[in-house]
């Protein structure tokens, strides 16, 4: 809290970004935990979002400097906010004194306990202040469940790129509507457009017009890969939140988006009707659902572990142990075939998932060709795919530490597939 005219007055951004960070350690995601800031303004609310992403992003290195200075383990609460001055100050460039000030304040309003700490805190952090080789310690490794199988698929080097890519975070990515204007920001090869900062989303040109969305330049390229043609009758399966499906819609497809979550679905709709497009919505289970009539195209972005979006989630690691992994590939697998069953012949599947561990990719593609003799790989042959985007069987392989420098992208695993017998 700060200190106006001898009254404390809430810091709701910090408090905001602590509350996230505890119910991290009750197992919810970030995502999970929206309703913890809406009493917050607006600006507020990005704001936790932020720092809690930042400490998040850093905890590592933040405890490897208060170990420093600490003669004990601290209670979580107060280690949380011992993460979060130690990230405002030496990450964020946040002034020594607030962020100190702030957190003192905010120990002192934790009870009886956070009181005893206040004066351990002030100490500490004001020892954090004059460290001066922040930017010389290692980037935060991945969990060993993750790394170990990254490093045997990708090699040493490739894994301490990705985690870097993970430290440094994402940039906002925009997919543009046919002959929409873009707001300003980097044009990149694939057409998408990448924003600098963090602006207001709706303040943005072209927001309030349904002229783009936010997508990463990754995700966006499996409904590139689709490669629809006006009229064509698509599937959109595992459709939520969207991005995919109003690409397909802009294109000019019949779509039919399916997705087994009504509050997901019901995102689905706000972006179309945000954006002006239709599709036909049906809120079911992808295994279970089967149009009357065949499609010409599907797109299964497959549910996974979701270990390519760690950028951009850095909570991830935090939660999950690899065990689901195994159960996972087979629910995609049993899509897959469900997707290939409903195609008539000549039809296309692009099979996607935001995952780095080739269980969950190019393992799948293999197991797939060899159940379904008939199925055939389209090799990308976009001048926008870059050779080292290419895998052996003819995939797209995407990673975090691709276009390093300019902001890297989120981890895919991407397919174009045709069904030829």
């Amino acid at each position: 809290m700060a200190k106006v005219q001898g009254r404390a007055v809430q810091d709701g951004a910090r408090k905001g970004a602590l509350a996230l960070l505890a119910g991290l350690r009750e197992g919810r995601t970030l995502a999970d935990q929206a309703g913890r800031l809406n009493h917050l303004s607006q600006g507020d609310r990005a704001r936790a979002q932020r720092l809690a992403l930042a400490v998040l992003r850093h905890r590592d290195r933040a405890d490897a400097v208060l170990g420093r200075f600490l003669q004990r383990k601290p209670r979580p609460e107060a280690a949380d906010v011992l993460r979060l001055a130690t990230v405002e100050m030496l990450e964020l460039g946040e002034a020594p004194h607030g962020a100190v000030n702030a957190a003192v304040d905010l120990m002192r309003g934790m009870g009886k306990k956070g009181q005893a700490a206040a004066g351990m805190v002030n100490a500490v952090l004001r020892k954090v202040a004059d460290v001066t080789d922040w930017a010389d310690l290692p980037v935060q490794p991945l969990p060993n469940w993750l790394r170990k199988a990254l490093v045997a698929a990708y090699g040493r080097e490739a894994v301490t790129a990705m985690e870097a890519a993970h430290q440094a975070g994402a940039p906002l990515d925009l997919t543009l509507k046919p002959g929409a204007v873009a707001p300003e920001g980097e044009m990149l090869p694939t057409g998408s457009v990448r924003l600098a900062g963090s602006p207001q989303l709706s303040a943005l040109p072209g927001f309030d017009a349904g002229d783009w969305w936010v997508q990463d330049v990754a995700a966006a390229l499996a409904a590139k890969l689709l490669n629809v043609q006006p009229g064509e009758r698509v599937l959109d399966l595992c459709a939520a939140p969207g991005g995919k499906t109003l690409q397909l819609a802009a294109a000019g497809a019949l779509v039919t988006a399916v997705d087994i979550s009504d509050q997901r679905m019901a995102r689905v709709a706000e972006n179309l009707a945000r954006c002006d497009l239709t599709a036909d919505l049906v809120t079911a289970d992808a295994l279970e659902y089967r149009p009357e009539t065949p499609p010409d195209a599907i797109l299964l972005d497959a549910p996974c572990s979701a270990t390519g979006t760690i950028r951009r989630h850095p909570d991830l690691p935090l939660l999950r142990d690899g065990d689901g992994v195994a159960e996972i590939a087979k629910l995609q697998a049993a899509l897959i075939d469900h997707a290939v069953d409903m195609l008539p012949l000549g039809g296309r599947l692009v099979f996607a998932t935001c995952s780095l561990l080739p269980a969950e990719g190019e393992d799948q593609l293999a197991a797939a060709l060899t159940r379904h003799p008939g199925l055939e790989v389209i090799r990308p042959d976009a001048d926008w795919v870059e050779p080292g985007w290419l895998t052996d069987a003819g995939a797209l392989r995407l990673r975090p530490d691709f276009w390093a420098d300019r902001g890297g992208m989120d981890g895919f695993f991407i397919t174009s597939l045709r069904k030829t017998a």
